[in-house]
Formats: structure tokens, C-alpha cells, sequence
């Protein structure tokens, strides 16, 4: 889109200019319109267990800027001529179940014939503009917390292959039907002062972007990264995503990894996750019983992974 003309509106507070997650139009002193679409194939082969994860990603980019998604629009690619319509039923049914527990309304939507099953959703929401939760306002000495464990990418990448165990496929399921809803009124009630949602860039990708935004560098501390079981059982069965070594190179010139990291390691943070939690950062003093909250709303596995500080030589700085 860099090639379209620069959007010349004095209503629009959030834009294609930046990296952020939704686009925000102000509509009053009180409110703004916040906008996000999102859609891909199937991760799981349940078409029910798939609607639900699909639609739990596609709210996720509202929830990280701090809007309230209202209402839904489908966006469906399905080969009908050639798989049984039950099973797209299926999926939209998911979908809707989803999006009723997070008290948003599916008003229609939009489906083509497509050799390829696609589904998302194009998302409404409303905040205040003054709350505006952006992910390159990053503050010097806030924390860094994660909501949801790593390692969907891999999980789901060995379910292709027909690897991945029944109650391995529990679990990431789950964990990708788990709505950032929760995670997202949490942050709000704790001078939140930046947030994205770890997707396809993965941990690593998403945490430069909002690093390099903020001019700020992020301390990780890798011994509290929540991985989902046997993340790296399967990256040492070479269970690797694409997207996985797209992000790993798309880093190679923007991170320094210290000798002491494994490779195991490495991959685990810059696996592209589906439907991942938030990242988000908040001031220490509030970070404990931040996170206290956020396990007690059932985000158990939610982690305090580091420190922000002021610009250095390095966005990332890996500490144990």
C-alpha cells in the first residue's frame, strides 16, 4: 500500500503509516472507529474447532489496540462444487459461537469459490480516542509481559505431517480458541502504555517492530518464555513452519544472538504463532498484580518476559 497516496484526513488518528494493528478514525471527542480484517486456510482439521480459532484471531488486533469489537462481517473462500457445504456450516457455526462469547455480531459477510478454504473476519469496533493503545509507544523501564505460550506454528506444522498427539492438539487448540478479551481489560486497568499481538512474525518479529517503533530496547528474559509442551521435541524432529525461516531471516540483520542461546531456542521465538497472545508493556510497580489478574481471567500461562530501557545498540537484548 505504499504506493497509494498518503491519507490526507485529519480524522484519521491511526493510519497504514505505522505498523500498528487496526486503523482508528475519530468520529467525536469521545469516540473513534477502530477497523481490522484477518483470514487464513485451516490449522486444525476440525471445521468447528478452525471457525472458533479463526474468529479468535481476527479479534485479537482490536483487542491489542484497546477497542471493543461490535460487529463482524465473514470473509469465507470455500471449493463448493467439491467438499461437502456441511463442513463450511460447520466452520461459520464455530465462528459464530466465538464471536457471541465475545458479544459481537456476525451481520453478514462475503464468500467466493476458491479451491483453497479461507475464513476471517472484517472487525468493527469503538473506543475513546484518548485510550488508543499503539505498539510504538513502549515507556523506559516498564515491563514486558506475554499472555499465551509460544509454539503454535510448530504444534501445527507437526499436525500436517500427522506427528502432533490427540492431547497435544488439545492443548493448541485451546490455547488459539482462548479470546485476548480478557488479557485486553486487564491491561487497560494498568497504565498499559504499548501493545501488539504475537502473530506470523512471531515473538521476535513483533517485539523488534514494537521496539524499533518505540526507539526503546527490550531486556528478554528467556528463561520466562512460556512454551506450549514439546515446542522443542518437535523443532528437533525438524517440524519447522515456512513462515518460521522467513521470520529467521527476515531478523538475521536485525538481531544479535549471544553464543549462549540455542538454536532450539531461537527457532521457539521466532515461530509465526495463530491466534497469539498479547504482548504488552506496563510499569513494574503494576506488573505483579498485573499479571496476577491476568492468571485469575485464566490467562495461566501469562509471563512478566522483560524490561524496556532506553535505545541502545541493539533492539533485543537477550538476558537470562
Amino acid at each position: 500500500m505504499k504506493e497509494l497516496p498518503h491519507i490526507d484526513d485529519s480524522r484519521m488518528l491511526v493510519g497504514i503509516d505505522t505498523s500498528d494493528d487496526s486503523g482508528v478514525m475519530k468520529i467525536s471527542d469521545e469516540q473513534a472507529l477502530v477497523q481490522s480484517v484477518d483470514f487464513f486456510t485451516p490449522v486444525v482439521d476440525d471445521p468447528y474447532d478452525y471457525g472458533q480459532i479463526a474468529v479468535t484471531n481476527s479479534l485479537s488486533d482490536i483487542y491489542a489496540m484497546g477497542g471493543t469489537p461490535l460487529t463482524a462481517l465473514n470473509i469465507v473462500g470455500f471449493p463448493i462444487a467439491s467438499m461437502n457445504k456441511k463442513i463450511l456450516a460447520n466452520i461459520l457455526r464455530g465462528g459464530w459461537d466465538k464471536a457471541r462469547e465475545a458479544n459481537v455480531v456476525i451481520v453478514g459477510g462475503h464468500s467466493v469459490k476458491d479451491p483453497e478454504i479461507k475464513y476471517g473476519l472484517a472487525v468493527t469496533a469503538l473506543m475513546n480516542p484518548a485510550n488508543i493503545i499503539r505498539n510504538s509507544t513502549a515507556r523506559e523501564g516498564d515491563a514486558l509481559i506475554l499472555t499465551k505460550p509460544l509454539g503454535t506454528g510448530i504444534l501445527t506444522t507437526a499436525l500436517k505431517n500427522q506427528k502432533l498427539p490427540d492431547d497435544l492438539l488439545q492443548i493448541v487448540t485451546e490455547n488459539m480458541k482462548r479470546l485476548n478479551k480478557f488479557a485486553s481489560e486487564v491491561m487497560i486497568q494498568h497504565k498499559v502504555s504499548a501493545c501488539t499481538d504475537v502473530t506470523g512474525f512471531g515473538l521476535l518479529g513483533h517485539l523488534y517492530e514494537m521496539m524499533e517503533g518505540s526507539n526503546k530496547t527490550a531486556q528478554l528474559f528467556t528463561d520466562q518464555l512460556p512454551f506450549l509442551p514439546e515446542v522443542f521435541t518437535f523443532i528437533n524432529k525438524n517440524q519447522i513452519p515456512g513462515g518460521l525461516k522467513e521470520n529467521r531471516n527476515y531478523l538475521k540483520s536485525k538481531i544479535a544472538y549471544p553464543p549462549h542461546l540455542s538454536e532450539e531456542l531461537i527457532m521457539g521465538m521466532c515461530d509465526p504463532q495463530t491466534s497469539g497472545g498479547l504482548l504488552f508493556t506496563v510499569p513494574q510497580e503494576d506488573s505483579d498484580i498485573c499479571l496476577e489478574e491476568l492468571k485469575n481471567a485464566g490467562d495461566s500461562k501469562a509471563k512478566i518476559i522483560g524490561i524496556i530501557s532506553e535505545s541502545g545498540d541493539n533492539r533485543i537484548i537477550f538476558k537470562q
